[in-house]
């Protein structure tokens, strides 16, 4: 296809459909590997029942694949006869996204991209859309299809078709699977948990993850309900401090019985699609120094020795002390040992923000309770 100055044409066998682009500002230089990445109704509140939190036959269970523990991975289908793609499913964003085999990004070419005229369900818009993430950006425009998450069924489920790509080129997924609250991402799209359960597909608004420390695979993101076997003792249930993203109220992070961040209370988000535990620069480097890492290039290293004598770090939230130990803050790799406390870019005059992504949800069963805006957490099995 060639582009025609600000217009590109994307032509569907017997239809054809126009959209315009706008040109993109060209992106800093991609971060390595390490640095990848309407509500809904509250007139409606109910209570987690037991039969959502014990019975099988409601409860869905997604199976997911860790990729060297950056990121959990599982297969959804769209279109009809379906065709299939790997996704990050994600609580740090709304939108679905898949390539589109009109995209000419080099990410494009190296991962599965739907094919619109293949699919007998499919329906074209005009409406173009963005998204932006910490270091990754993609433009394209919003279609409908039917989407499938193993038995799960959406019908005419908005989602975007990727026209362009920046700093997808190394990930090993072919798009991502937002279970954030509905945003306004792509114009006029509903995110699959919410179609899911206005169709009536899942019994409960919730969904849930364990993310396995052991193996590849047995990691799950499960739907309508939360099993008891991923998680020991009893679920805390933590309102979340804003109706509209899974951020949550911390009171404090603490090493050694110490307060070394989050002094006056702070907000965290709990997101799946991200590795690490990432912070402010200061308290950040606050820790770096502690654990005693170096920097090097972008990286933090550790000495592999100093794992067993380092304390863990203690985010406090709701009352209750969630440990990190160093053996999950501390990642082993080709010999050498990097903290996983990461900085996160932070806007002027935002309150202190730390993302816990996997490195403590590998150790925190995580349920997702969109029904009253909470989250429960558990240590994991």
């Amino acid at each position: 296809m060639k582009w025609l100055g600000l217009l590109g044409l994307v032509a569907f066998s017997e239809c054809m459909v126009i959209i315009p682009l706008r040109q993109m500002k060209t992106m800093r230089e991609t971060l390595r590997e390490r640095n990848l990445l309407t509500n809904f109704s509250e007139e409606h509140p109910y209570n987690l029942s037991q039969k959502a939190a014990n019975d099988q036959n409601i409860i869905y269970h997604h199976p997911l694949r860790s990729y060297k523990d950056f990121s959990y991975i599982g297969n959804i289908n769209i279109g009809t006869p379906p065709q299939e793609f790997q996704v990050l499913f994600d609580t740090g964003s709304s939108s679905l996204w898949v390539p589109s085999i009109y995209c000419q990004s080099s990410s494009c070419y190296k991962h599965n991209s739907f094919v619109p005229c293949n699919s007998s369900t499919f329906k074209a818009t005009n409406k173009i859309f963005n998204t932006n993430y910490t270091a990754t950006s993609i433009k394209g425009y919003l279609v409908y299809d039917t989407v499938r998450i193993g038995n799960l069924v959406s019908v005419a489920q908005p989602f975007g078709l990727s026209l362009k790509e920046f700093g997808f080129d190394d990930v090993p997924f072919d798009g991502i699977l937002g279970l954030g609250y509905p945003r306004r991402t792509i114009t006029g799209a509903n995110p699959i948990f919410d179609n899911l359960w206005k169709q009536g597909v899942i019994s409960e608004p919730v969904f849930a993850f364990y993310l396995s420390s052991q193996k590849e695979n047995g990691s799950v993101v499960m739907f309508g309900g939360v099993n008891r076997a991923y998680y020991k003792g009893e679920l805390n249930w933590v309102p979340v401090s804003q109706v509209g993203s899974w951020h949550i109220n911390i009171d404090s992070i603490s090493m050694n019985g110490t307060v070394i961040a989050c002094k006056r209370g702070c907000q965290a988000l709990l997101d799946t699609g991200t590795a690490f535990l990432r912070g402010p620069r200061g308290s950040v480097s606050k820790i770096q120094k502690l654990i005693h890492a170096r920097p090097i290039d972008r990286e933090h290293v550790v000495s592999c020795q100093a794992i067993g004598t380092l304390p863990p770090a203690v985010f406090t939230i709701n009352g209750i002390d969630y440990p990190v130990p160093a053996q999950a803050y501390i990642q082993s790799l080709s010999g050498y040992c990097f903290s996983n406390f990461l900085v996160r870019p932070q806007r002027v005059n935002e309150s202190e923000t730390w993302i816990l992504g996997e490195v403590f949800l590998r150790l925190y069963f995580s349920v997702f309770d969109r029904g009253n805006n909470r989250i429960g957490l558990a240590p994991a099995v």
